[in-house]
């Protein structure tokens, strides 16, 4: 009687095929001298991808560099010769474009450039991508209320990431430090929607610092989470933060029940398996565009009643 699993195909014990080894075409490696593609030569080729590649490292070089004028006519004419075909490139062109105009100060074409890669945003490393880029757009232009509409999209995205909760709470202390009569003036920019403007529109002054406790408290949290599994430069760069969390919370100055009751609010969804799980999907995109932060978030805190019993009470 045969013993389950103990019996064995017989091609198991057959002779192995002579194996044919076909000889390898002989492949010569091209070595390139650092900046080849700076040289006047470089375009002398009928090579589309090739030309493309020397405007494309061009730019790269040039925008290292700081000469964005330079660096925007490099990638300018890089555009023009990648193929329809080629998106990965072609968001990556359309991308350093838009910095560029962001340094130049063309916050107008800068935000027609972003507006172009949403068209052709498909997954989620696409609008992380997208949002970092309007954030710069809108911090260098000076405009806080589209940008922190951004940054609510970001954390909405991406939830576990403790960097996007530290800017955002970063850019609620710039609306607390900012005159009130002059809070909401000068925030406007051509192209953006309403909803990109209800970051910084119509909020009142303890509004905004529950808004920063909770971004800080949730940066907290989720930095000592991760700090278990990191070292090196990385460890350090998260103890900083840290840091600098805490000083910010100090000025904040929220009561001791303030912090208890927030923190277990913001901790609610913290759960290991929960934080392991893959939310790179269609899913979660779709999440981030349609899901309203406010109601995840900020209306959650303020229906525990802080700000009935705590206010702002910023120490210099």
């Amino acid at each position: 009687m045969e013993i389950l699993g103990s019996t064995f195909d017989d091609s198991v014990f057959s002779e192995a095929r002579e194996r044919v080894c076909r000889s390898l075409s002989f492949y010569n490696a091209k070595f390139c001298e650092p900046e080849w593609f700076c040289e006047c030569t470089a375009l002398d080729t009928d090579d589309t991808l090739e030309k493309q590649k020397v405007f494309k490292f061009r730019g790269d070089l040039a925008f290292r560099q700081g000469n964005y004028q330079r660096a925007l006519d490099a990638y300018s004419s890089c555009l023009q010769l990648i193929a329809d075909n080629n998106l990965t490139i072609r968001r990556d062109v359309l991308e350093g474009m838009a910095r560029c105009c962001t340094r130049l100060g063309r916050t107008e074409q800068a935000l027609e450039l972003a507006e172009l890669l949403s068209k052709e945003a498909s997954n989620t490393c696409h609008l992380t991508s997208l949002l970092l880029l309007k954030v710069s757009i809108y911090q260098n232009h000076g405009s806080v209320g589209p940008q922190m509409s951004c940054l609510q999209q970001l954390c909405s995205l991406l939830p576990f990431n403790p960097w996007h909760w530290f800017s955002l709470g970063q850019t609620c202390l710039q609306l607390l430090d900012r005159n009130p009569k002059k809070e909401h003036t000068s925030e406007a920019v051509n192209g953006d929607s309403e909803e990109d403007q209800e970051g910084a529109a119509e909020l009142s002054e303890d509004r905004v610092w529950l808004r920063a406790c909770i971004c800080f408290i949730r940066t907290r949290l989720l930095l000592r989470i991760l700090r278990q599994q990191q070292s090196s430069f990385v460890l350090q760069r998260s103890e900083k933060a840290l840091q600098i969390t805490a000083e910010e919370l100090q000025r904040l100055n929220p009561k001791e029940a303030t912090l208890q009751t927030l923190t277990e609010v913001m901790s609610e969804d913290l759960i290991p398996e929960k934080m392991r799980e893959d939310y790179q999907d269609g899913e979660s995109l779709t999440s981030a565009c349609l899901q309203s932060f406010s109601e995840r978030w900020w209306n959650r805190a303020v229906l525990t009643g802080v700000l009935d019993t705590d206010g702002p009470q910023l120490k210099p």
